[in-house]
Protein backbone atom coordinates (compact mmCIF):
# COMPACT_ATOMS: atom_id res chain seq x y z
CA UNK A 1 0.00 0.00 0.00
CA UNK A 2 1.22 3.50 -0.80
CA UNK A 3 1.64 5.88 2.10
CA UNK A 4 -0.99 8.52 2.55
CA UNK A 5 0.02 12.06 1.64
CA UNK A 6 -0.42 13.57 5.11
CA UNK A 7 1.29 11.63 7.91
CA UNK A 8 -0.37 11.61 11.33
CA UNK A 9 1.27 11.46 14.73
CA UNK A 10 -2.04 10.67 16.47
CA UNK A 11 -5.61 10.14 15.29
CA UNK A 12 -7.84 12.30 17.47
CA UNK A 13 -9.85 14.57 15.15
CA UNK A 14 -10.59 15.64 11.59
CA UNK A 15 -7.41 16.97 9.99
CA UNK A 16 -8.14 17.88 6.36
CA UNK A 17 -10.35 17.13 3.38
CA UNK A 18 -7.51 15.39 1.56
CA UNK A 19 -6.63 13.11 4.45
CA UNK A 20 -10.29 12.41 5.15
CA UNK A 21 -10.84 11.44 1.52
CA UNK A 22 -7.77 9.21 1.48
CA UNK A 23 -8.84 7.43 4.67
CA UNK A 24 -12.32 6.86 3.22
CA UNK A 25 -10.86 5.41 0.04
CA UNK A 26 -8.45 3.21 1.99
CA UNK A 27 -11.27 1.95 4.20
CA UNK A 28 -13.32 1.03 1.12
CA UNK A 29 -10.30 -0.80 -0.26
CA UNK A 30 -10.01 -2.81 2.96
CA UNK A 31 -13.75 -3.46 2.96
CA UNK A 32 -13.39 -5.11 -0.44
CA UNK A 33 -10.35 -7.10 0.74
CA UNK A 34 -9.87 -7.08 4.55
CA UNK A 35 -6.70 -9.22 4.38
CA UNK A 36 -5.00 -6.99 1.81
CA UNK A 37 -2.26 -5.89 4.27
CA UNK A 38 -2.34 -8.88 6.61
CA UNK A 39 1.40 -8.73 7.29
CA UNK A 40 1.69 -4.95 7.73
CA UNK A 41 1.46 -5.03 11.52
CA UNK A 42 3.18 -8.35 12.10
CA UNK A 43 5.16 -8.36 15.34
CA UNK A 44 3.43 -5.23 16.66
CA UNK A 45 0.86 -4.72 19.43
CA UNK A 46 -1.92 -2.21 19.98
CA UNK A 47 -3.19 -1.55 23.50
CA UNK A 48 -6.92 -0.79 23.60
CA UNK A 49 -7.52 1.03 26.88
CA UNK A 50 -11.12 1.53 27.97
CA UNK A 51 -12.08 3.83 30.80
CA UNK A 52 -15.73 3.50 29.75
CA UNK A 53 -18.08 0.89 28.26
CA UNK A 54 -17.96 -0.08 24.60
CA UNK A 55 -19.32 -2.62 22.14
CA UNK A 56 -18.71 -1.56 18.49
CA UNK A 57 -15.59 0.47 19.20
CA UNK A 58 -14.02 -2.33 21.21
CA UNK A 59 -14.74 -5.18 18.80
CA UNK A 60 -14.21 -3.27 15.55
CA UNK A 61 -10.80 -1.99 16.66
CA UNK A 62 -9.68 -5.48 17.62
CA UNK A 63 -10.89 -6.90 14.29
CA UNK A 64 -9.19 -4.09 12.39
CA UNK A 65 -5.91 -4.77 14.17
CA UNK A 66 -6.13 -8.50 13.45
CA UNK A 67 -6.84 -7.77 9.77
CA UNK A 68 -3.47 -5.98 9.69
CA UNK A 69 -1.56 -8.63 11.64
CA UNK A 70 -1.28 -6.72 14.93
CA UNK A 71 -1.97 -8.26 18.30
CA UNK A 72 -4.67 -6.26 20.11
CA UNK A 73 -4.67 -6.37 23.91
CA UNK A 74 -7.67 -4.90 25.73
CA UNK A 75 -7.60 -3.43 29.23
CA UNK A 76 -10.75 -2.21 30.95
CA UNK A 77 -8.98 0.38 33.04
CA UNK A 78 -12.13 1.31 34.96
CA UNK A 79 -12.59 -2.28 36.20
CA UNK A 80 -9.27 -4.11 35.83
CA UNK A 81 -6.64 -1.41 36.36
CA UNK A 82 -5.64 0.70 39.32
CA UNK A 83 -7.55 3.89 40.08
CA UNK A 84 -5.63 6.60 38.23
CA UNK A 85 -4.55 9.99 39.53
CA UNK A 86 -4.60 12.57 36.74
CA UNK A 87 -3.63 15.78 38.53
CA UNK A 88 -0.07 17.12 38.48
CA UNK A 89 1.61 17.34 41.87
CA UNK A 90 -1.14 15.40 43.62
CA UNK A 91 -0.52 14.07 47.12
CA UNK A 92 -1.90 10.59 46.60
CA UNK A 93 -3.28 9.94 50.07
CA UNK A 94 -6.88 9.28 49.00
CA UNK A 95 -8.53 6.82 46.58
CA UNK A 96 -6.16 6.89 43.61
CA UNK A 97 -3.41 4.26 43.46
CA UNK A 98 -1.31 5.02 40.37
CA UNK A 99 -0.43 8.26 38.63
CA UNK A 100 -1.13 8.63 34.92
CA UNK A 101 2.54 9.57 34.42
CA UNK A 102 3.58 6.11 35.51
CA UNK A 103 0.73 4.10 34.01
CA UNK A 104 0.86 5.75 30.57
CA UNK A 105 4.65 5.48 30.41
CA UNK A 106 4.46 1.75 31.18
CA UNK A 107 1.78 1.21 28.54
CA UNK A 108 3.89 3.16 26.07
CA UNK A 109 6.78 0.76 26.66
CA UNK A 110 4.57 -2.31 26.19
CA UNK A 111 2.82 -1.32 22.95
CA UNK A 112 3.58 0.12 19.54
CA UNK A 113 0.42 2.25 19.63
CA UNK A 114 -2.41 2.91 22.06
CA UNK A 115 -6.13 3.38 21.51
CA UNK A 116 -7.90 5.20 24.34
CA UNK A 117 -11.58 5.67 25.26
CA UNK A 118 -12.33 8.29 27.92
CA UNK A 119 -15.75 9.90 28.38
CA UNK A 120 -16.39 13.38 29.82
CA UNK A 121 -17.57 13.97 33.36
CA UNK A 122 -20.27 16.40 32.11
CA UNK A 123 -19.69 18.31 35.34
CA UNK A 124 -16.33 20.04 34.79
CA UNK A 125 -16.71 21.90 31.49
CA UNK A 126 -13.20 23.33 31.38
CA UNK A 127 -11.60 19.94 31.98
CA UNK A 128 -13.85 18.18 29.49
CA UNK A 129 -13.40 20.74 26.71
CA UNK A 130 -9.61 20.41 27.08
CA UNK A 131 -9.91 16.60 26.78
CA UNK A 132 -7.88 16.47 29.96
CA UNK A 133 -7.97 12.71 30.68
CA UNK A 134 -7.37 11.67 27.08
CA UNK A 135 -4.58 14.20 26.70
CA UNK A 136 -2.75 12.80 29.71
CA UNK A 137 -2.36 9.47 27.93
CA UNK A 138 -1.06 11.23 24.83
CA UNK A 139 1.33 13.32 26.91
CA UNK A 140 2.89 10.54 28.95
CA UNK A 141 2.73 7.41 26.78
CA UNK A 142 5.30 8.62 24.25
CA UNK A 143 3.71 6.65 21.38
CA UNK A 144 0.97 7.08 18.80
CA UNK A 145 -2.55 7.30 20.18
CA UNK A 146 -5.90 6.68 18.51
CA UNK A 147 -9.06 8.15 19.98
CA UNK A 148 -11.74 5.55 20.66
CA UNK A 149 -13.86 8.50 21.85
CA UNK A 150 -12.80 11.34 24.06
CA UNK A 151 -14.71 13.98 25.98
CA UNK A 152 -15.12 16.09 22.84
CA UNK A 153 -14.80 13.84 19.75
CA UNK A 154 -15.38 10.35 18.35
CA UNK A 155 -13.35 10.42 15.11
CA UNK A 156 -13.47 6.69 14.28
CA UNK A 157 -17.26 6.80 14.41
CA UNK A 158 -17.30 9.88 12.22
CA UNK A 159 -14.95 8.32 9.68
CA UNK A 160 -17.26 5.30 9.49
CA UNK A 161 -20.20 7.69 9.04
CA UNK A 162 -18.47 9.40 6.12
CA UNK A 163 -17.69 6.02 4.54
CA UNK A 164 -21.38 5.13 4.82
CA UNK A 165 -22.45 8.40 3.23
CA UNK A 166 -19.94 7.91 0.40
CA UNK A 167 -21.30 4.43 -0.30
CA UNK A 168 -24.93 5.56 -0.29
CA UNK A 169 -24.72 8.75 -2.32
CA UNK A 170 -24.46 8.85 -6.09
CA UNK A 171 -25.96 12.27 -6.73
CA UNK A 172 -24.06 15.00 -8.53
CA UNK A 173 -24.96 17.72 -6.05
CA UNK A 174 -23.88 17.78 -2.43
CA UNK A 175 -26.20 15.72 -0.26
CA UNK A 176 -28.32 17.56 2.27
CA UNK A 177 -27.30 16.13 5.63
CA UNK A 178 -29.26 16.83 8.79
CA UNK A 179 -28.03 16.21 12.32
CA UNK A 180 -31.07 16.08 14.56
CA UNK A 181 -31.22 15.93 18.33
CA UNK A 182 -33.31 13.09 19.75
CA UNK A 183 -34.83 12.71 23.22
CA UNK A 184 -33.12 10.69 25.96
CA UNK A 185 -33.52 10.03 29.67
CA UNK A 186 -29.84 10.65 30.54
CA UNK A 187 -27.33 13.44 30.08
CA UNK A 188 -25.35 12.30 27.03
CA UNK A 189 -21.89 13.55 25.92
CA UNK A 190 -21.39 15.82 22.90
CA UNK A 191 -18.55 13.83 21.29
CA UNK A 192 -20.48 12.05 18.52
CA UNK A 193 -22.47 15.14 17.53
CA UNK A 194 -19.35 17.35 17.63
CA UNK A 195 -17.32 14.94 15.58
CA UNK A 196 -20.05 14.25 13.03
CA UNK A 197 -20.45 17.99 12.46
CA UNK A 198 -16.68 18.49 12.21
CA UNK A 199 -16.21 15.69 9.67
CA UNK A 200 -19.33 16.46 7.63
CA UNK A 201 -18.37 20.12 7.23
CA UNK A 202 -14.73 19.19 6.69
CA UNK A 203 -15.69 16.85 3.85
CA UNK A 204 -17.50 19.78 2.22
CA UNK A 205 -21.08 18.57 2.69
CA UNK A 206 -24.06 20.78 3.42
CA UNK A 207 -25.04 20.34 7.06
CA UNK A 208 -28.15 21.45 8.91
CA UNK A 209 -28.30 20.93 12.67
CA UNK A 210 -31.69 20.90 14.36
CA UNK A 211 -32.46 20.78 18.07
CA UNK A 212 -34.66 22.42 20.70
CA UNK A 213 -33.51 25.79 21.99
CA UNK A 214 -30.82 25.39 24.62
CA UNK A 215 -29.07 22.45 22.98
CA UNK A 216 -26.63 24.51 20.90
CA UNK A 217 -23.32 22.70 20.44
CA UNK A 218 -19.86 24.23 20.78
CA UNK A 219 -19.43 26.60 17.84
CA UNK A 220 -15.92 25.21 17.32
CA UNK A 221 -17.60 22.22 15.69
CA UNK A 222 -20.68 23.76 14.07
CA UNK A 223 -19.31 26.86 12.33
CA UNK A 224 -20.51 26.67 8.74
CA UNK A 225 -23.61 24.60 9.50
CA UNK A 226 -27.16 25.91 9.28
CA UNK A 227 -28.87 25.86 12.69
CA UNK A 228 -32.63 25.28 12.51
CA UNK A 229 -34.84 24.99 15.60
CA UNK A 230 -37.85 23.73 13.61
CA UNK A 231 -37.21 20.02 13.05
CA UNK A 232 -39.87 19.66 10.35
CA UNK A 233 -38.36 22.49 8.33
CA UNK A 234 -34.84 21.11 8.79
CA UNK A 235 -35.87 17.69 7.46
CA UNK A 236 -37.32 19.01 4.19
CA UNK A 237 -35.50 17.47 1.19
CA UNK A 238 -32.96 15.76 3.44
CA UNK A 239 -30.81 13.02 1.92
CA UNK A 240 -29.28 11.77 5.18
CA UNK A 241 -30.59 12.29 8.69
CA UNK A 242 -28.26 11.56 11.60
CA UNK A 243 -30.03 11.11 14.93
CA UNK A 244 -28.18 11.71 18.18
CA UNK A 245 -28.99 12.94 21.65
CA UNK A 246 -26.69 15.31 23.50
CA UNK A 247 -26.96 17.31 26.71
CA UNK A 248 -26.71 21.08 26.89
CA UNK A 249 -23.30 22.60 26.20
CA UNK A 250 -23.84 26.16 27.44
CA UNK A 251 -25.78 25.03 30.53
CA UNK A 252 -23.21 22.28 30.71
CA UNK A 253 -24.39 18.70 31.04
CA UNK A 254 -28.00 19.59 31.74
CA UNK A 255 -31.16 17.99 30.30
CA UNK A 256 -33.32 20.88 29.09
CA UNK A 257 -35.95 19.00 27.11
CA UNK A 258 -37.14 15.43 26.61
CA UNK A 259 -39.76 16.36 24.01
CA UNK A 260 -40.98 13.03 22.58
CA UNK A 261 -42.11 14.68 19.33
CA UNK A 262 -38.46 14.89 18.25
CA UNK A 263 -38.26 11.08 17.92
CA UNK A 264 -38.33 10.27 14.21
CA UNK A 265 -41.21 8.30 12.73
CA UNK A 266 -42.32 7.89 9.13
CA UNK A 267 -44.57 10.91 9.59
CA UNK A 268 -41.45 13.09 9.79
CA UNK A 269 -40.39 12.17 6.24
CA UNK A 270 -43.33 13.38 4.18
CA UNK A 271 -41.10 16.09 2.66
CA UNK A 272 -37.99 13.90 2.55
CA UNK A 273 -39.25 10.67 0.94
CA UNK A 274 -35.80 9.30 0.03
CA UNK A 275 -33.91 10.22 3.19
CA UNK A 276 -31.68 7.64 4.84
CA UNK A 277 -31.37 7.56 8.63
CA UNK A 278 -28.16 7.10 10.59
CA UNK A 279 -27.32 6.54 14.26
CA UNK A 280 -24.07 5.56 15.92
CA UNK A 281 -25.63 2.97 18.29
CA UNK A 282 -26.43 2.05 20.98
CA UNK A 283 -29.91 3.44 20.49
CA UNK A 284 -32.84 3.50 22.87
CA UNK A 285 -35.64 2.21 20.67
CA UNK A 286 -38.89 4.11 20.64
CA UNK A 287 -37.26 6.93 22.58
CA UNK A 288 -34.52 8.25 20.28
CA UNK A 289 -35.73 6.43 17.19
CA UNK A 290 -38.86 4.42 16.39
CA UNK A 291 -38.82 0.74 15.52
CA UNK A 292 -40.37 1.50 12.14
CA UNK A 293 -37.35 3.62 11.20
CA UNK A 294 -34.66 1.42 12.69
CA UNK A 295 -36.07 -1.75 11.12
CA UNK A 296 -37.17 -0.11 7.88
CA UNK A 297 -35.60 0.61 4.51
CA UNK A 298 -34.33 4.03 5.56
CA UNK A 299 -31.96 2.71 8.20
CA UNK A 300 -28.21 2.68 7.61
CA UNK A 301 -27.29 1.95 11.22
CA UNK A 302 -26.05 -1.59 10.60
CA UNK A 303 -23.97 -0.43 7.62
CA UNK A 304 -22.40 2.22 9.83
CA UNK A 305 -21.58 -0.39 12.46
CA UNK A 306 -19.97 -2.67 9.88
CA UNK A 307 -17.92 0.20 8.52
CA UNK A 308 -16.42 0.77 11.97
CA UNK A 309 -14.03 -2.12 11.27
CA UNK A 310 -12.71 -0.62 8.05
CA UNK A 311 -12.52 2.91 9.43
CA UNK A 312 -10.29 1.61 12.23
CA UNK A 313 -8.30 -0.52 9.80
CA UNK A 314 -7.58 2.47 7.57
CA UNK A 315 -6.42 4.58 10.52
CA UNK A 316 -4.25 1.87 12.08
CA UNK A 317 -2.73 1.10 8.69
CA UNK A 318 -1.86 4.73 8.15
CA UNK A 319 -0.25 5.05 11.57
CA UNK A 320 1.73 1.85 11.02
CA UNK A 321 3.26 3.52 7.99
CA UNK A 322 4.75 6.23 10.20
CA UNK A 323 6.28 4.02 12.94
Amino acid sequence: MAKLSQPLQHFTKFESFDLGNELIELALLYKANPALDKAKGEGKRIGCIFLNPSLRTRVSTQLAALNLGLEPIVLNMDKEGWALEMQEGAIMNKGTVEHIKDAAAVLGSYFDMLAIRAFPSLTNKEEDVSDFVFSQFVKYSGIQVISLESATRHPLQSLADQITIRENWSGKKKPKIVLTWGPHIKAIPHAVANSFAEWTLGMDHDLTITHPSGYELDEEFTKGAKIEYNQSKALEDADFVYVKNWSAFNDYGKIISTDASWMLTEDHFKKAPSAKVMHCLPVRRNLELSDEILDGKRSLVQEQAKNRVYAAQAVISHLLGTI
